[in-house]
């Protein structure tokens, strides 16, 4: 068994983790993500925190990272688009505006760590055939704010201020001075 554990199905988060040469193992919790909490950091935080507890429960001599990631636009929490028509609104709604990605990092050791990061995106004005052709890649669909800043969604893109890798899922720095802090870095 691995002494790090990833709680999150991410397949951007593991690959943020593998980047910094981690070894880690994977195990989700189901948990229920709607709680009431409307302010975007504190969301992410406690979503974060339930996922690792969930998994430390099972692994209780593993050091356990759980994340969750939103966008938000004026204080407003986007989530992932439930279809094509969700995901173009929500695209109209970020074309040509700042908005602000929040991730929420909860690491489980012999003590208990949680964090948000925020990193502001500002968007190109993005016309309406540009975010048609890019929903049309099927990539926005599983993605909060219907947008991967990774991906083909970078056009979108017009600047950031803050932590790149925040806005794919995960601040892998402030992650990794985390596990530095208890001597499980490289």
């Amino acid at each position: 068994m691995s002494e790090i554990i990833l709680a999150s199905a991410s397949p951007r988060r593991r690959e943020l983790l593998e980047m910094l040469g981690l070894e880690f193992e994977i195990d989700t919790a189901d948990i229920n993500e709607k709680i009431g909490i409307t302010e975007p950091e504190k969301l992410v935080q406690e979503l974060s925190y339930r996922k690792a507890a969930a998994v430390a429960a099972h692994h209780p001599d593993s050091i356990v990272i759980g994340a969750d990631t939103v966008v938000a636009l004026d204080g407003v929490i986007m989530g992932k688009p439930t279809d094509e028509k969700d995901a173009l609104k929500m695209l109209k709604l970020l074309s040509g505006r700042t908005h602000q990605v929040f991730t929420g990092v909860t690491i489980i050791h012999s003590g208990v760590t949680t964090f948000a990061e925020c990193t502001h995106v500002t968007m190109f004005e993005n016309d309406e055939e540009l975010l048609k052709a890019y929903i049309r890649t099927g990539e926005p669909m599983d993605k909060a704010g219907a947008y991967g800043i990774q991906g083909k969604g970078c056009v979108l893109v017009k600047k950031f201020w803050g932590d790149y890798f925040n806005v794919v899922g995960l601040p892998v720095a402030r992650v990794y001075r985390e596990l530095m802090s208890i001597g499980k870095a490289f």
